[in-house]
């Protein structure tokens, strides 16, 4: 497993302002990650992702005693929810596993044209429910994937897409944006 700290430290500095998202799991992969990122980057992570999107039984314990206040290691229905910790509750934010591109075009062999069209019919179910409730759709995209060219196309396509299409239902942000906001709402608003 590769660890933050082998990452060039302008891998933070060529994206200024993005949030970063921990990846990795247990106490001491947690805090040398932790501190790592925070050094790096001047800001403590709040959330966290584990490897392959795997974690312990005892994962968000740890996490939520390291300071994070979600994770997004779990790929459940669009709204975020509350799992008890052995000191309270972490948020867990959904994450994609179907919006994708490591499963679909590297698993799945789908190529940018579908998973471009993917995004599109998913964007558009979810806009239509939203009428009823407030939903999470998750990109989880990777550069060395759908950023080649023959893709990337594709994927820019669905973005202007959505954008083209955003309403006072669509709220484009990051996933400790949602966590905050979730959070914020009174209690029973978020199962």
């Amino acid at each position: 497993m590769r660890r933050c700290t082998n990452r060039p430290p302008q891998a933070v500095s060529a994206f200024p302002g993005a949030e970063i998202v921990a990846h990795g799991r247990e106490r001491a992969l947690i805090a040398e990650t932790t501190a790592t990122i925070e050094k790096r980057s001047g800001v403590r992570p709040r959330g966290w992702l584990g490897p392959w999107v795997s974690q312990s039984p005892v994962t968000p314990d740890l996490l939520q005693e390291a300071g994070y206040s979600n994770l997004l290691d779990w790929c459940h229905d669009e709204q975020p929810v509350w799992m008890t910790t052995r000191q309270g509750r972490m948020l867990t934010v959904p994450y994609p596993q179907e919006l994708n591109d490591i499963p679909q075009i590297v698993a799945r062999k789908r190529e940018g044209p579908e998973f471009g069209d993917m995004i599109v019919d998913a964007f558009e179910v979810l806009h239509g429910e939203c009428a009823h409730r407030p939903l999470v759709m998750g990109i989880a995209l990777h550069p060395y994937i759908v950023g080649e060219p023959h893709r990337f196309k594709h994927l820019a396509r669905a973005l202007k897409h959505l954008v083209g299409r955003a309403d006072d239902k669509v709220w484009f942000t990051t996933a400790g944006a949602i966590a905050a906001h979730a959070a914020a709402l009174p209690e029973g608003t978020v199962p």
